[in-house]
């Protein structure tokens, strides 16, 4: 499975960016897929999720500021970030399986066995 992940930059508080991540064909179909995000020195964290049936879940730290979304046509899924601030400065990772398919708790790293090479995310206050 191929991950190609763009979109990150530089943003200011309040602001917004998208993020992409393209993936192998037929990938949203077959896969679950999420977001995870990983500051300096601290632990992965799960952003969002969204399975392949298109029901997305999300963490409480992002509620209503991130949509995550899926176009299957174009075997990408994006990460629409409102409301930036500072915290949410880190490197984001988009990550896919199918046995978390069947798995309620999405949130841990270890249940993803496809991961992208990451995309930076910085926010200034």
């Amino acid at each position: 499975l191929k991950f190609v992940e763009s979109g990150g930059g530089s943003a200011q508080s309040g602001g917004s960016l998208r993020l992409s991540c393209k993936t192998s064909a037929y990938a949203t179909l077959n896969f679950c897929l999420a977001w995870f995000r990983q500051e300096l020195g601290k632990e992965r964290e799960g952003v969002a999720f969204v399975h392949r049936n298109g029901r997305a879940q999300y963490a409480d730290s992002i509620q209503g500021r991130f949509i995550i979304s899926k176009d299957d046509s174009e075997n990408t899924v994006y990460l629409q970030m409102n409301d930036l601030q500072p915290e949410d400065t880190a490197m984001y990772y988009c990550a896919a399986d199918r046995r978390v398919c069947y798995d309620d708790a999405w949130n841990a790293p270890l249940k993803f066995s496809n991961w992208g090479q990451g995309t930076q995310v910085t926010v200034s206050s």
